[in-house]
Parts: structure tokens; sequence; C-alpha cells
């Protein structure tokens, strides 16, 4: 979705950029068009994030970690003589009050592949007046989705070639976000986040992590960790679940706290030492989770089993009646109340730390499909079970990961 975003109205005080998958200020190409736009027009530069009460089957695990982060990203755009704004409520509702509120001439947003975001998209675009220039940014994939391909990819050997061949354009060093110069006749509130966080409605006997402290500059010190300590083993050792070998990375990925790009960049300057793991971690960042992108972006049920491609559908199909020797409810799943030790460990760490290893997720997920009655019910148990105690659940990763294990 492209507008004519450099035709602002004259008469106007600001720019929003709607904050919603990429929850950082630096090494963001939204945040990074949407000042360029307010330079441009002489106006200054506002960050609006709408905080909806609940979100599919997040806990407050996610809630409070998101909110952190955003607490982190409110500091950082004070410093920057940027108005930073939490409103409550659907983006329909409450994006075109500030709209008009604050006389913005245009509305810059970043990307998702998923249903819901989509949505509130086109419904934000609908209800905000029609003179005002709307843009759509791919902040989180370094190639956009819609440039990496134009249909749906059927693994990763038919994405990769086209990745790898525009990732030089792409793969570029990012420029700072600067002080704005353009100050707001409107001020923005500063935001109460124990307030906000006790307006949430979601279950809250899902307790925050401990081992993940939320916002970008965690995120950055676990990726100059990684850099330091585990990218060696990487290539050798990740499948290990008792080698400390993964990056940890993916809660913060997911909220966009810190960039993909900004990984591979500072995983590349060690690509000399460690080329297999470096190039392991690229599959994995950049071409991995971009076909996730691109199969929740071009397949509508990415989350129901008609998303499967037909050989697989058959073949569940024909394998519907087949007989069983365990079958155990969703509330078993939760507990970990199954006959396999090796499941059960991993169920126990995602309940409590928010997490599987990457190698054991894949375990974990086939064994929910051979324990259940039927796909539906498994695909189901899968996903609301990685919603609800994961922190990267509600994640185009996770729901492309049910069909690319």
């Amino acid at each position: 979705m492209m507008s004519k975003a450099d035709e602002v109205p004259a008469e106007c005080d600001g720019i929003v950029y709607w904050m919603c998958r990429d929850q950082r200020v630096q090494d963001n190409w939204a945040m990074l068009f949407a000042q360029r736009l307010a330079l441009k027009n002489k106006v200054s530069l506002h960050v609006a994030f709408c905080l909806i009460p609940k979100f599919l089957d997040a806990t407050i695990r996610q809630y409070h970690f998101m909110l952190k982060g955003l607490e982190e990203v409110e500091n950082e755009c004070q410093k920057l003589g940027i108005e930073f704004h939490l409103l409550h409520g659907e983006a329909k509702d409450v994006l075109p009050k500030i709209i008009e509120e604050h006389h913005i001439g245009g509305l810059v947003t970043d990307f998702s592949p998923l249903r819901l975001p989509q949505e509130m998209l086109k419904d934000v675009k609908e209800t905000i007046p029609k003179n005002i220039p709307m843009c759509k940014v791919d902040a989180h994939n370094i190639v956009p989705c819609w440039l990496a391909s134009d249909k749906q990819e059927y693994s990763a050997k038919t994405i990769r070639r086209k990745i790898q061949d525009k990732l030089p354009d792409f793969l570029t060093k990012f420029p700072p976000v600067a002080k704005h110069s353009h100050e707001s006749k409107y001020k923005a509130k500063l935001v109460d986040w124990t307030a906000a966080e006790k307006s949430l409605e979601v279950d809250r006997t899902v307790k925050p992590v401990e081992w993940a402290t939320p916002g970008t500059h965690a995120g950055l010190d676990t990726l100059n960790q990684f850099c330091l300590k585990r990218l060696r083993k990487y290539a050798t050792q990740r499948n290990n679940p008792n080698a400390k070998s993964l990056s940890n990375l993916s809660p913060w990925l997911h909220f966009g706290q810190i960039s993909a790009q900004r990984c591979v960049l500072e995983v590349k300057r060690y690509r000399k030492q460690f080329k297999d793991a470096a190039d392991d971690f690229i599959e994995e960042a950049v071409v991995r989770c971009e076909l996730s992108d691109n199969y929740c972006f071009y397949q509508k049920n990415y989350d129901c089993v008609e998303g499967a491609y037909n050989w697989a559908i058959t073949t569940l199909n024909d394998h519907k009646k087949d007989t069983r020797q365990y079958l155990y409810s969703r509330e078993a799943f939760i507990e970990a109340q199954t006959h396999d030790d090796l499941w059960n460990s991993a169920q126990i760490q995602l309940v409590t730390e928010g997490k599987i290893h990457g190698f054991m997720r894949m375990y974990w997920a086939k064994k929910i499909l051979e324990w259940t009655a039927t796909p539906e019910e498994a695909l189901e148990t899968a996903i609301y079970l990685n919603d609800r105690y994961s922190l990267d659940g509600c994640d185009p990763n996770g729901y492309a990961g049910k069909f690319f294990t």
C-alpha cells in the first residue's frame, strides 16, 4: 500500500508513525521514512502505538515484555524531540482522533503479514481523512515481503535464490534517527505505564519470564553476547538442546525491539572467523524467517489445516482413522502430563521460560499431531500453547513452522 506519501496537506503540524510490529526507534526503516517525510515538510514527528486490551491468546507474559520495550521507546523519543503517544483502543477508533487533534498531514506504518494487522490497516485507511496520505514500510524483513516474491513460495529452496539476489541491495547500514528539528505545538502526555498494564484484559497467571529483559538495549546486548560467546558453536551444536549455542534473539525480534538486519550485519562481522556459523545464522534469520512472512502474507488460511499443501492434506486425511496409542486432552498437554519425558520437558520449558529449544520445538509440534484425534485439533492445540506461553507467540514463524517442520 503506497499513497503519494510526499504530498501531505499544506497546513499540517506533523507526521505520525503508527508503530505496530517494529517497536524500536533506531534501525527502523519505517521510523526513518517518517522522519524524512516530516523533515521535508518541516513539521513535527509523532510515534503512536495503539494498545488493545486483548490480542488472540496472548497473556500478561507477552504484554509485559512489549510494554517494557515501549517504555524504552518513549524515553528515546523524548530525547530526540519526537512525541510518543500510547493510545488505548482499536487503531480505527483512536488514530483518526489524533490525526485531527494534532493536525497530522501523513501516516506511516510498518508491515505485518498476519490477518488481524492487515484488517486493522484496512480499517484505518477507511476511517482517516481521504487527503491524508498513508504509507506502509516493511521494517521487519530485510528484503520487503512483497519484493522478495509475488507469490506463495513452496519451500526455502524456492525462495532462497530470490532473496539472495536482492540481499545486496537491501542489506545496508542504517542511518541514525536524528534529533528532530521541528517541535510540535501539541505535546504528548507522559504515559502511565503501570496504569497501562492494569488496563489489560488478559490472563495474568502466565507470568513474565526472568531470563529475558525487555527492550532494545537488552536485545542488542543479547546479540553481542551471541556473537562473542555462542556463534562459534552455532554451526555444529545448535541442534543440541544441552549446548548453549542458540542466539536466543527470538523475543526481541518478534516484538521488533531489535532488527533482523542489525543482527545479520553484526554476525557478518565474524564471518571470517566462523564462516559456516555465520552462513547458517543468515539462513535462519533471513531465508527461513522471510519464508514464514511469505507464507502468512500469501496464504490466507495460514492458521488452519486448509493452509497446508494438497499432498499434506491428503496424507493427513488418509491417516485420520489410524489407531493412536496415546490421545491427550489440551489440559494434559498444558500440564505436561504425557508418557514422554522428553516432550514433557520441552513443554515445561515453554511454560516456565516462554521458549523451547529450536530443535525440540519441531519434536514438540510433531508429537501433538501424533497424540490428538484429528489434524485440526492438533493444529489448534499447538497454536494455542505457542500463542499463550511463548514470548514469540502470535508470530509468522509459529504459524508457518507447523507446516514446514
